[in-house]
């Protein structure tokens, strides 16, 4: 028989630890360990020593238990897992509950990252790292053949970085934030530089530029770079941030979470596609038309890269904010017409939208970078966000992302193999 509901006025029910460890599933320690994580609230009542704890509060934890549960029972169900740094609905998608693209608009990267990471806004934050740090990893990333990628590179100085810091496995909040406030600019302090200058500070956006091209940039270019980088700090449960979040269930540090997610980025479908458009975009405009270029794709049954997002129904709101800064750079004007030929050339097999990846190849193929400069802004602006996902997984229960195998191999017992 259910309990009935408390009269209004009445006091609401309150639950022992042992009748809250039992609803939830749990044992009692964990019941405590939901009282740190600021996903229950307990009280003492007075002259008693035991807490106690809301009804409602616990079956709303329960219930949200349940749901988490269903998404990893290896019955094919969607992974669904709690977060409060991005959400992406009606063709728009949000930072804490504030439009992605405003704050991209209006702020640099770094306070982008520092709002990700601590919901406050730092006005000319900069993120810096020591010169020994900066050593290692530089010397790590020297060693490589020439010919590495650049996402092997960042690897290989996450990697670095993470054997230079003793203190790497405290996950505190705040060492995960200062060991992000470090590894994102040594990450792009130790790609080779295009163009020697004297000195390397400024945004990170500037750093960033001198090891993408040889090209001096102009203030609009600059702010083109500055843009992606924000926009694309996050964009919920992709691939590879999934990736780090089940790293840091593990309780994986920082470093290891980011070498994750760089692992799982380098792939054709995530990454790299903007390198795919980068390349489809140069084709066109050294043949003058898209469609002999696009007529090829679809008849080797390719997919066309840089159009179409399957979360996003019209647009890519991304795709939107740089083809309007992209705008204001003169050197970018036959890339964009050639860009608008390859929507307009696709739209007669198919009406899809540009994304965030053919914006991305408008910019490259503009300012003189490699094929491969897409895959590497794409990589520093997402390690903030996976370093986000990372603080916000460390505060759920250990290897709680862990699906059930649907095993459909042959029955056993089977013979020894002879």
């Amino acid at each position: 028989m259910r309990d009935q509901q408390p009269a209004p006025g009445s006091p609401a029910r309150r639950l022992s630890t042992k009748e809250t460890a039992e609803l939830l599933g749990v044992k009692p320690e964990t019941v405590y360990a939901y009282v740190s994580r600021g996903q229950l609230s307990s009280r003492r009542e007075p002259g008693g020593r035991a807490s106690t704890f809301d009804a409602g509060e616990v079956e709303a934890l329960a219930r949200r238990n349940r749901r988490e549960s269903a998404g990893t029972s290896g019955s094919g169900g969607d992974l669904s897992v709690r977060t409060r740094i991005t959400l992406i609905e009606k063709d728009r998608y949000f930072f804490r509950g504030v439009d992605a693209t405003e704050l991209a608009a209006r702020h640099s990267y770094e306070e982008v990252a520092e709002w990700l990471w601590t919901g406050r806004m730092t006005p000319g934050v900069a993120l810096t790292a020591p010169e020994a740090t900066v050593a290692v990893a530089r010397r790590a990333v020297d060693a490589l053949p020439e010919h590495t990628s650049p996402t092997d590179r960042l690897r290989v100085a996450t990697i670095a970085s993470a054997a230079e810091d003793p203190l790497r496995f405290d996950l505190s909040e705040d060492a995960v934030l200062g060991t992000a406030r470090v590894l994102i600019p040594t990450l792009v302090a130790a790609l080779p530089v295009q163009r020697e200058r004297r000195h390397d500070d400024g945004p990170l956006a500037h750093r960033l530029w001198r090891r993408l091209t040889g090209i001096d940039p102009s203030d609009a270019e600059l702010r083109v770079l500055d843009t992606a980088l924000a926009l694309l700090v996050d964009h919920d449960l992709a691939a590879s941030t999934l990736a780090v979040r089940l790293a840091a269930s593990a309780r994986a540090h920082a470093y290891a979470a980011v070498s994750a997610g760089l692992g799982v980025l380098e792939g054709p479908l995530h990454g790299a596609s903007s390198g795919l458009a980068h390349r489809m975009l140069l084709d066109v405009l050294d043949q003058g038309t898209a469609v002999p270029v696009i007529a090829d794709e679809l008849r080797a049954g390719r997919r066309i890269p840089g159009l179409g997002h399957r979360l996003y129904q019209g647009e890519d709101p991304r795709a939107r904010v740089l083809f309007g800064l992209l705008e204001e750079v003169p050197r970018a004007e036959p890339a964009l017409l050639a860009a608008r030929d390859i929507v307009a050339t696709t739209a007669r097999h198919a009406p899809l939208h540009a994304n965030v990846d053919l914006a991305l190849a408008v910019f490259t193929a503009s300012c003189g970078m490699p094929a491969t400069a897409g895959e590497t802004i794409f990589a520093v602006a997402r390690t903030a966000g996976w370093i986000a996902h990372a603080l916000e997984e460390y505060g759920e229960r250990p290897l709680r992302m862990r699906p059930s195998g649907h095993y459909v191999g042959p029955k056993p017992p089977q013979p020894l193999p002879e």
